[in-house]
């Protein structure tokens, strides 16, 4: 579900993000104690600073609207802390809820070719850090052919945000795996983890979805909170959009919307190419 990876006009979306944290409360909510509650905030190694690049409305190098810089309101730390005892067995969360059987469809394009990712809910758990994990597994096809295949690890705390422990992923060129770019797992070589839905999603809220330097840096930021998104299986309301963008590619912003008891249900690049998905089925699970 996390393309690196996986809406929308860009114009006036530069922004000074403030700190999501502020104590315990800002970035998961009330709850918890501080020996449990992780400070989200920027790693020395990955200041967010610049780009910025000049980019046209449609994304295209020309003149206008500047890319937006996600702050995640760091400060020069980024330390979470993780305690199995604050994690549930479920990820109900209603913005991303992975019950087991559950199956996402997408069919787009990237780039002008035909995209289509297919995202389901194993019936298998895996231990990351003393945390049992739910497992996904993403695959992606590009005309036809499969070009990534991934296994991501998530987790619910006692407040509702979801976790992301990590992923093991391939990228696969003439049906050969020929890289596994980007993987990595919460407590080794310095990974950490990331928050990939809040419990509770506010306007400005900016966060790290993940963490491993030089391999896995993606950010989000809340951007609505009520929309309304229309797409080919029917209108959707209360819809959070976030904006996803990471220094390690920073020309290119995509935009997600998630919908109520489903998930994600539409994302677009809105800078850095051309590319859009949209559901087209889903399978509730068990």
């Amino acid at each position: 579900m996390n393309h690196n990876n996986d809406n929308n006009n860009i114009d006036n979306m530069i922004r000074t993000v403030s700190a999501v944290v502020a104590g315990v409360a800002l970035i998961v909510g009330a709850g918890f104690t501080a020996a449990s509650t992780p400070t989200m905030a920027a790693p020395p190694s990955t200041e967010v600073a610049g780009p910025v690049t000049s980019m046209g409305a449609a994304g295209d190098g020309t003149a206008g609207a500047e890319l937006p810089v996600i702050d995640p309101g760091d400060g020069g730390v980024y330390e979470p802390t993780l305690n199995p005892a604050d994690f549930v067995d479920v990820v109900d969360n209603p913005y991303f809820p992975l019950v087991p059987g559950s199956r996402w469809v997408y069919e787009g394009e990237s780039d002008g070719e035909a995209e289509r990712i297919e995202v389901e809910v194993l019936d298998e758990r895996r231990e990351i850090m003393g945390i049992s994990a739910s497992v996904v597994r993403d695959t992606v096809y590009i005309a036809g052919e499969m070009v990534e295949d991934t296994y991501d690890w998530y987790a619910q705390d006692v407040e509702g945000n979801v976790w992301y422990l990590g992923e093991d992923t391939h990228e696969y060129e003439n049906g050969q795996a020929i890289n596994d770019a980007g993987a990595w797992e919460y407590g080794v070589d310095g990974a950490l983890p990331g928050i990939v839905m809040l419990a509770a999603p506010a306007v400005g809220n900016a966060y790290r979805q993940e963490f491993y330097a030089g391999e896995a840096e993606d950010m989000g930021e809340i951007i609505e909170v009520d929309a309304t998104v229309a797409i080919g299986l029917g209108e959707y309301a209360d819809v959070v959009v976030t904006e996803d963008w990471t220094p390690l590619d920073p020309d290119v912003v995509e935009n997600k919307s998630y919908a109520p008891g489903i998930g994600m249900i539409y994302e677009t690049k809105v800078a850095g190419g051309d590319g859009t998905v949209e559901l087209v089925e889903f399978n509730p699970g068990a």
